[in-house]
């Protein structure tokens, strides 16, 4: 079961590079601000740790309107579905 939670953006690791459209991060920024995070993020916890593959334009828009936490979808995962989604 997937839970709903607030998690400090700082806590969630992010293995691989995404090229953000910086447009969009603007616009998120905009409704983040007015209206909050209507969408979670996805992350999957493996070993206590948080790991986010999706979600690159809200977690920046985030991080740069300097909020300390980010609301996520969090599904627990062992280290082969980890290693799948690095691959």
């Amino acid at each position: 079961m997937n839970k709903i939670q607030e998690i400090p953006l700082n806590q969630i690791k992010r293995p691989l590079p995404r090229q953000n459209d910086p447009q969009k991060v603007q616009a998120l920024m905009e409704s983040i601000a007015e209206i909050g995070q209507q969408e979670p993020i996805d992350v999957l916890e493996v070993d206590g740790e948080y790991y986010g593959f999706s979600g690159c334009h809200r977690y920046e828009a985030c991080q740069r309107l300097g909020k300390q936490t980010i609301l996520a979808r969090v599904r627990k995962a062992p280290k082969s579905v980890l290693k799948m989604h690095i691959a």
